[in-house]
């Protein structure tokens, strides 16, 4: 019999879904251009922790302060996870890690304001810490919903074979998809378009930031991902029935990005739909995680 603890399970569901607003108003952050809104003081907020009402420190606060109960919760729950699991407990790993990922997570968000790659900022180097960021943000989200998921007493996974080969691909292209929205979200936000057409020029121009020209791929790499996490769902469904509820939602909500995208496009990338977008790019993210879990699952101990 798997150990497991309803209570700890629902709280560690709930720790998941915190971070989805807490991703979401970060989100918000970067497409009000209020990265800069506390300066480049880290942890404190232009020098003092009682910020003006000035609307962008407001923004940039919000932010940390929404981390900071973040933090408080994960540490909450490691510290459940510990004393409700036995030593060696696949739970204990999965809050350990979740704790670990939200101390990279902000000690990247830190980099960011120290190094001054927040606001305007165009150069190269943004790029690279921005998707640095956005994998540590979907490693945080997969390690959560295992430990939520592994607390209502789920199985250890498999971690060798085709099965794992193949999840691992699935994860890959949709970490690669992420980056990329992450990247062309960027540069929708720094070089804004007045219309499809401007936007299209700005795209294939030879004078292009590079910004522009990586957004191009955006599209391209999400069609290929829709694709496979869609095939990767039916065929899960139709190799275990007990799945087929998973792979339903992955697809639904794949069908669902795929649309909120094409919007994105056509609206000329307003904050709403970017938002909008991210959310569903984060319950994918979960989803095809939990998806991958259940493929990977030990058959239950004696």
């Amino acid at each position: 019999m798997q150990p497991q603890n309803p209570r700890f399970g629902r709280f560690a569901w709930l720790v998941l879904a915190w971070n989805l607003p807490v991703i979401l108003w970060g989100a918000l952050v970067r497409v009000t251009g209020s990265g800069a809104g506390c300066g480049n003081h880290w942890p404190d907020c232009n020098g003092t922790f009682t910020p003006s009402a000035n609307a962008a420190t407001l923004i940039e606060y919000t932010h940390r302060a929404m981390t900071g109960i973040d933090s408080f919760l994960v540490v909450l729950l490691v510290v459940w996870a510990f004393r409700a699991f036995p030593r060696g407990h696949r739970v204990r790993l999965g809050a350990a890690l979740s704790a670990t990922f939200l101390v990279s997570e902000a000690l990247i968000g830190a980099a960011l304001v120290k190094f001054d790659l927040v606001a305007g900022n165009t150069s190269p180097a943004r790029l690279y810490w921005q998707s640095a960021h956005l994998m540590n943000t979907l490693t945080l989200l997969a390690v959560l919903a295992l430990t939520a998921w592994w607390g209502g007493g789920r199985p250890a996974l498999r971690v060798g074979g085709r099965p794992a080969a193949i999840a691992a691909i699935g994860l890959g292209i949709a970490m690669l998809l992420g980056v990329s929205g992450a990247i062309a979200a960027l540069g929708d936000t720094l070089y804004p378009s007045r219309s499809l057409a401007a936007g299209l020029a700005q795209d294939f121009s030879a004078s292009a930031n590079l910004f522009i020209r990586l957004r191009l791929w955006h599209p391209a790499i999400a069609v290929a991902a829709a694709a496979w996490l869609t095939f990767y769902a039916v065929s899960s469904a139709r190799r275990r029935p007990d799945l087929r509820r998973a792979a339903q939602i992955l697809i639904a909500l794949v069908g669902l990005q795929i649309a909120a995208g094409v919007s994105n496009l056509l609206l000329l990338a307003p904050a709403w739909m970017q938002i909008v977008h991210l959310l569903l790019a984060d319950l994918v993210w979960i989803s095809l995680v939990l998806l991958c879990a259940g493929n990977l699952a030990r058959k239950a101990e004696a």
